[in-house]
């Protein structure tokens, strides 16, 4: 077995945002990871990871197939991805976490820090097609492990590995980026915090990873979007934006005032409120659509309900008009039933393979793929 180092591997593909720490390389958001092929009988990956107290989970795979997902305790690791293997034969190993970025755990780490193989590193296939996905905790694929009956809000319940942004991905043959984080909106959280929106953090390498040791990797730093030109941006906001509306008032910190998606007294939600979640989608659209010239959009939504539909379409068509932008689109997607439901009262494994069966074709039409 020999050991190198994350930065002596020159055949590798690493996918996700990244920052300017490359070595050791910094897992930030959830589906990112690295990939290789290699021959010989056994390949390691060694880690270092931290936490307090949401642990990150890993996952790999082995030509395609998801061969383990594993929590990981704080310490440096030694995982064995697989061994015993015929040598001549090219093995393709995805290794990725599973975990969204966590804002609520700023020691929440995973960093890679080399492989040892007792083979060669051959080529990785390039990937022609490239998808970038935003949004909460659907897009975080909460609910996708578990049992229906477990409501516990861990990080165990989380994964890209059987979400619908994964399955897509994997559908179309692309690499693809996740920017995402559970209960956060475009106006404003599922709580009424308008600090967690997510156009507020998508414009920073992770701005979602805070604390001295995140900043210290670079993920409060400007991202360099000309690192990955997506050929579509698919967008899966507005549920938390919705939940928002039915839930008491909250004490921003910040400028001690009290915020509230207001009910009107006949329960339809507040004009004034719900133009403010148009705004945001307006202005989160022009944010993406200058760091993505090229890039069909899509906002996608309704996996969850559909209490935000009129508002969403209603403010893309007002930005496809305002700035003669044809290439801005909305996909409603199939809402989860109750036998499709995960845990924690998410979309489990068949509502995501729903959406993405609903996703794929749209995305072939339109980028004639």
């Amino acid at each position: 077995m020999k050991y190198y180092s994350i930065s002596e591997i020159s055949k590798i593909h690493v996918f996700g945002r990244m920052g300017k720490q490359k070595d050791p390389l910094p897992l930030l958001f959830n589906g990112s990871g690295v990939e290789v092929v290699v021959t010989g009988s056994e390949l390691w990956i060694d880690l270092e990871t931290d936490s307090d107290f949401y642990e990150p989970w890993v996952a790999y795979e082995l030509n395609g197939a998801l061969m383990g997902r594993q929590m990981l305790l704080p310490g440096e690791h030694s995982l064995c991805l697989f061994r015993n293997m015929e040598p001549a034969t090219p093995k393709r190993v995805r290794f990725y976490r599973e975990l969204q970025a966590m804002s609520e755990d700023v020691t929440c780490k995973v960093l890679v820090k080399g492989l040892k193989i007792n083979g060669e590193f051959l080529d990785v296939p390039k990937y022609e097609r490239k998808l970038e996905f935003i949004g909460d905790s659907i897009t975080s694929g909460e609910g996708t492990y578990g049992a229906y009956e477990d409501t516990d809000w861990l990080s165990m319940y989380m994964g890209a590995s059987q979400n619908y942004a994964t399955m897509t991905a994997k559908a179309l043959g692309a690499d693809y980026h996740l920017i995402s984080q559970g209960g956060w909106g475009v106006y404003c959280g599922w709580d009424n915090d308008i600090r967690h929106n997510i156009p507020s953090v998508y414009e920073k390498v992770c701005g979602l990873a805070m604390g001295p040791m995140n900043e210290k990797m670079g993920t409060q730093e400007d991202y360099d979007f000309s690192q990955y030109a997506a050929d579509a941006v698919i967008i899966n906001l507005g549920t938390n934006d919705a939940s928002a509306f039915n839930q008491p008032p909250i004490l921003n910190p910040e400028d001690g005032l009290m915020y509230k998606q207001r009910i009107n007294e006949d329960g339809t939600p507040n004009r004034e409120d719900i133009l403010k979640v148009e705004k945001a989608i307006r202005d989160f659209l022009l944010t993406v659509r200058k760091h993505n010239p090229k890039a069909l959009i899509i906002w996608c939504y309704g996996m969850l309900g559909s209490d935000m539909l009129l508002p969403i379409t209603e403010a893309i068509n007002e930005y496809r008009n305002e700035h003669d932008d044809s290439k801005v689109l909305f996909l409603e997607l199939p809402n989860t039933t109750e036998e499709t439901f995960g845990s924690h009262m998410h979309p489990g494994p068949k509502a995501h393979e729903q959406a993405s069966k609903v996703l794929v074709p749209f995305l072939k039409e339109r980028l004639n793929w």
